[in-house]
């Protein structure tokens, strides 16, 4: 069995009956959906989906600087006082 990664659940058919209904329910955290016991989808409310979504560029980001950073063939030596 898989395992779930959410406090709360809902059927498929539950989610179809009334999602703003669960939405409600859980206060703003996650739903895993199942279907058969088996989660088979996530239901994440709109702010954590951004705040998700945030985290994940921020990590991006961090590695291309990380990857440019240690990148020496393409760096180019600056005289400060010329800017």
């Amino acid at each position: 069995m898989d395992h779930i990664l959410s406090k709360h659940t809902a059927s498929i058919s539950e989610l179809k009956a009334s999602p703003t209904k669960l939405l409600k329910q859980a206060k703003g955290e996650v739903i895993a959906i199942l279907n058969h016991n088996t989660p088979s989808a996530y239901l994440v409310p709109a702010k954590q989906y951004e705040k998700l979504l945030s985290i994940v560029d921020d990590y991006l980001l961090t590695n291309e600087i990380d990857k440019r950073l240690n990148d020496n063939s393409k760096s180019v030596n600056i005289d400060i006082d010329r800017l």
